[in-house]
């Protein structure tokens, strides 16, 4: 999945902060700090080698020392300004405001002590900036995650403790695991933990909300891998739901809503009037109810199997009404 261009840019932005404070950091610890490989990091930097301020001549471009780069090591020689202090107007700082007052209200936050101590400090510093025009917003946000396996998802974080979970997945199926944990974070307004699952032998994503409970161990963490975080924030939800099909379905036109309702992938227009829609599917059971509901209007399914599973399903449910 390409990665949002503001993603990109707050990062970029983030590079130059952390330089201009830190001084001359190693390529992959830096990269690291980002969550992204050596590799993105460098083209991060070729990115913020050619930017700058307006005239874009080489004394006002971001300066990097080449020859520190070539011994892997990132050194800011030009920062060109980008990090001066950022002076903020009534209506962005409003906007700060409400979203900070939001982040404080939710379990992520609620659960570490160190991360709300952070926000509360953040918030009273430009609440008080701000003065009257603050005191007219009050937001109030609430994820579904449970606090309590925040808490201990968080703890095992900052101790570098393996955890014990019982998960239920998308499809519903419920399973006990041990994961070292990487990383929490949001995204889609769901929370998730991102880590090696010695169960499945690999990384694993998994929704906070989902974890039916969490339980800490003493046993240490394995080494986390450079690449580790590559990409997450565009790869967890993916993750998270589990394993992707490709399936194909044509549909009769009157069933167009499919296309503008249901997030496809490619919608095929076809000489009838009919069309076929190209579905990645991370939930059988999902795509069986769909096809069942609007049965009437299904007129082809790719892959065969896909079709008979969802035949088996009604001919079930037939069963079910004639035993009754």
């Amino acid at each position: 999945m390409a990665e949002r261009a503001d993603d990109r840019l707050v990062r970029l932005l983030g590079i130059v902060a952390y330089l201009d404070g830190a001084g001359p950091v190693d390529v992959e610890e830096l990269a690291h700090r980002f969550g992204v490989t050596p590799a993105r990091l460098r083209e991060d930097i070729d990115a913020l080698w050619v930017s700058g301020t307006p005239g874009y001549m080489p004394d006002d471009l971001i300066d990097f020392d080449a020859f520190s780069l070539e011994e892997g090591l990132v050194s800011l020689t030009q920062s060109r300004g980008l990090t001066r202090p950022l002076r903020l107007g009534t209506r962005e700082a409003v906007a700060l405001v409400a979203a900070l007052r939001a982040m404080s209200t939710t379990p992520a936050v609620q659960a570490d002590p160190g991360r709300a101590a952070v926000v509360a400090a953040a918030l009273d510093k430009l609440t008080a900036a701000t003065g009257e025009a603050a005191s007219a917003v009050d937001v109030r946000l609430g994820g579904p995650e449970d606090v309590a396996t925040l808490e201990v998802l968080s703890r095992a974080l900052a101790t570098g403790r393996r955890v014990r979970l019982r998960y239920v997945d998308a499809a519903d199926v419920t399973s006990e695991r041990e994961v070292d944990p990487w990383r929490l974070l949001t995204q889609s307004e769901a929370t998730y933990l991102v880590g090696w699952c010695h169960r499945a032998g690999g990384r694993r994503t998994f929704r906070v909300d989902r974890v039916l409970s969490a339980e800490p161990t003493d046993v240490p963490v394995s080494a986390v891998p450079v690449d580790a975080e590559v990409d997450v924030a565009a790869q967890v939800v993916a993750d998270a739901a589990g394993p992707v099909d490709e399936v194909r379905v044509r549909w009769a036109s009157a069933a167009r809503w499919v296309a503008e309702e249901v997030p496809v992938e490619e919608v095929t227009d076809l000489p009838d009037g009919s069309f076929e829609v190209r579905l990645r599917v991370t939930n059988p059971a999902w795509l069986r109810r769909l096809l069942l509901t609007h049965a009437v209007d299904v007129l082809a399914v790719d892959p065969p199997q896909v079709a008979a599973e969802v035949a088996a399903a009604a001919r079930a449910a037939l069963a079910g009404y004639g035993r009754d």
